[in-house]
């Protein structure tokens, strides 16, 4: 084959590449557009009057520009609404602090530490991610009675910590053992313990796992209703998603409302995403991949 042909062939080849890379993409921006729609549209609702609702449908707001903030006032000064997103914070940072700690040790130890019975562990742990949360209600919520533990924010946080585990564990520990070798053999001969290796090289190495495990474990335990209302059993603690509940039976048929109400509850899941979507992707593929 002469040079020319060569150069030809080069050419023709890379075209082929940016053409399939540039069809993936649009496939992709589409997709992202099209699962984007209703959070667009909840947003826009949020922001419409009752009779503008009533009339026409959101995306007719995107040219009408007639808009306020009064859904989002109601919805604010609405009863418990401010005691519940108080709550939701209550329950959610130490629900996602506690499994993330507790997961990356156990993690560290079933991806570095050798001791009889690792394995089987592991498979253990991944055994409990398939068995349904809705089994063990009942068994729970007796050993809590039993702790007096029932109605306690103590009680939420053991729960959720519990849950969130054997998933913590599962996605730190296929991280972890990618992490290169020479650099934990580096450390124990300069005399490091095993503690000081995970807090000094293994978890400022892990930054996009355990951010990746924030927004899950975070976004989880903000959206639930069900845990709590069976753990908490007390109006005073409840958490922001059962507020959007009783708006629901308070305002049933005023859209503009749960909308906004909708909207409020969503702001801090975004916000959290946001803040660590950087880290997301790189933590997500490397637990997969890995391991």
């Amino acid at each position: 084959m002469t040079t020319q042909a060569r150069r030809s062939t080069g050419v023709a080849t890379r075209l082929v590449e940016a053409t399939n890379r540039g069809l993936l993409h649009i496939v992709l921006v589409g997709i992202g557009l099209l699962w984007l729609v209703p959070t667009v549209g909840l947003f826009v609702t949020s922001w419409r009057t009752r009779p503008d609702i009533a009339a026409s449908g959101w995306w007719t707001a995107l040219f009408q520009f007639r808009y306020t903030v009064e859904n989002y006032s109601e919805v604010l000064a609405a009863r418990n609404f401010g005691d519940g997103f108080i709550n939701s914070f209550i329950i959610s940072i130490p629900s996602t602090v506690f499994p993330i700690l507790i997961g990356a040790l156990a993690a560290y130890a079933l991806a570095w530490l050798k001791f009889r019975g690792r394995d089987a562990l592991f498979l253990i742990v991944i055994a409990l991610l398939v068995v349904p949360l809705q089994t063990t209600w009942v068994p729970v919520l007796q050993m809590f009675n039993l702790f007096n533990l029932t109605g306690t924010f103590t009680g939420i946080w053991l729960a959720h910590t519990a849950y969130g585990l054997p998933f913590a564990i599962f996605l730190l520990r296929n991280f972890f053992v990618g992490l290169p070798k020479e650099l934990f053999d580096s450390a124990k001969i300069d005399g490091a313990s095993d503690l000081g290796i995970f807090f000094r090289i293994v978890v400022p190495l892990s930054v996009p796992a355990i951010a990746s495990l924030a927004i899950f474990q975070f976004t989880w335990v903000w959206n639930d209703l069900l845990n709590a209302l069976i753990f908490l059993q007390d109006p005073a603690k409840y958490p922001l998603t059962r507020s959007i509940q009783n708006l629901l039976g308070e305002f049933g048929s005023e859209w503009h409302l749960l909308a906004a109400g909708a909207f409020v509850t969503m702001s801090m899941p975004l916000l959290v995403f946001f803040a660590l979507q950087r880290y997301f992707v790189h933590g997500i593929t490397a637990g997969a991949v890995k391991g």
